[in-house]
């Protein structure tokens, strides 16, 4: 069996005789959109869940704001906001009336060059000074809107809530605890206070007992009390539309939503399922899962959880990630610091956060795995795992320790787009 997986810009290769390759996990082909600007217009003229253009109801003179997730995600809405803006224009929008709100929720505020990136260069150079990332705690910013059936307090973004349209856009992929992302995750938790965010993540963790809520799921909404409860807050802030994409594996538009906020978001999950949900009848002994271009830890946990799902409990992951930018920040640091998964969960019964709530998912997967970074031996240790030098010494160390347990031939899964693949046995079908 010989294995080659990416590794950053490059990739790295092991082989080896005495185990058996179940199959490689990856996400399903899809044919990108041949001609993206006229598939746009279509959408935006025949948006689900509605009887009528997407824009209709903006008026000359109107006020809007363009709601773009942060640098954390891939989008693409770079390429739709040129004809957005035209078509706003087309209807008497003022360049001086549209703002862009970058829905950063906890994380930190992209910079200038990561916000040219998101909206692109021509965008950028036309309405820089009129984009703004959000601050879930500048308080002189924040509207609270009401508060949901499960007690929380709903506080949105002043600008978000003080123009005439709010226009949404992001893109769909699987979300380990919010069930998907895109949709109403752009204003809970993109354009939420850092309470309003708290109180949501906490509903994470099971009401009676130390562990994770086992009703949130990852591909799940209905009956996710994280879910639902973002649905509820978003249903508190008006919107025009939301415009979402689905990327392909080469992160190129494959499906294009919009229209209703819950309607479009229900249709972009359900094509995302069949996009990266992996359906698989056995876990493996071993999961060898790449995460290549994630900056930061924080970004390629989801590697390690969709990982995890492919694995048996007493497996080994072997995670291929670069990390240059280390493990993603302090507060998460701090977290990590903590040690033990319950001391975490007893830290987040008191004061719940999403840096929280990462750490306390690593922690409980990092044990079984065999990481292939430039994060320093410190940053693996702290994450809870153990480092190796290249892929073949992972493999050789995972495969001698599955023998020393009784595993003579152990079983491996490749997963060459970990970040992005969620596999699935078949009692966690998404819904």
């Amino acid at each position: 069996m010989r294995i080659e997986m990416p590794y950053g810009s490059g990739s790295q290769a092991c082989e080896e005789t005495c185990v058996e390759l179940l199959g490689t996990l990856d996400v399903a082909p899809a044919s990108p959109l041949n001609d993206v600007e006229s598939a746009f217009r279509d959408a935006l003229a025949t948006p689900i869940g509605l009887d009528r253009h997407a824009l209709d109801g903006v008026q000359p003179g109107n006020s809007v704001a363009i709601v773009c997730s942060d640098h954390c995600r891939k989008t693409a809405v770079d390429q739709l906001l040129p004809v957005l803006l035209e078509e706003l224009q087309t209807r008497g929008v003022n360049e001086a009336d549209i703002c862009f709100l970058f829905a950063t929720g906890s994380h930190r505020a992209p910079t200038a060059a990561e916000m040219e990136s998101i909206v692109g260069p021509s965008v950028w150079e036309r309405f820089h000074a009129q984009a703004y990332s959000h601050d879930p705690r500048d308080k002189a910013m924040l509207v609270p809107v009401g508060t949901t059936s499960r007690g929380t307090l709903v506080e949105i973004n002043r600008r978000a809530m003080e123009a005439d349209h709010l226009i949404v856009t992001g893109s769909v992929v699987l979300h380990y605890f919010g069930g998907f992302g895109g949709g109403r995750k752009a204003i809970m938790p993109g354009l939420a206070s850092i309470e309003t965010i708290a109180h949501n993540h906490a509903m994470n963790l099971d009401p009676d007992s130390d562990r994770l809520n086992p009703a949130v799921q990852i591909g799940v909404t209905h009956g996710n009390p994280v879910a639902e409860d973002m649905a509820e807050s978003a249903r508190m802030v008006k919107s025009l539309c939301l415009i979402n994409t689905v990327l392909d594996r080469n992160l190129r538009i494959a499906g294009l939503f919009v229209g209703e906020i819950e309607a479009a978001h229900a249709a972009a999950c359900t094509f995302a399922s069949d996009l990266y949900a992996l359906p698989i009848e056995q876990q493996a002994d071993i999961v060898i899962a790449a995460s290549p271009h994630t900056g930061n830890f924080v970004q390629t946990h989801k590697a390690l959880y969709n990982a995890y799902q492919a694995v048996k409990p007493e497996g080994r992951i072997i995670l291929l990630a670069p990390c240059k930018e280390g493990l993603g920040g302090e507060q998460f640091s701090k977290w990590l610091a903590l040690g033990s998964p319950s001391a975490i969960i007893a830290e987040l019964r008191v004061r719940a956060e999403i840096n929280g709530q990462t750490a306390l998912s690593t922690r409980q997967k990092s044990p079984m795995a065999l990481f292939i970074t430039e994060m320093p031996d410190q940053d693996v240790a702290q994450l809870g795992g153990r480092k190796a030098h290249d892929l073949q010494e992972a493999l050789n160390t995972a495969i001698r320790e599955l023998r020393a347990s009784g595993v003579e031939q152990p079983t491996v899964y490749a997963m060459p787009a970990a970040a992005y693949t969620v596999p699935m046995m078949p009692a966690a079908t998404p819904a």
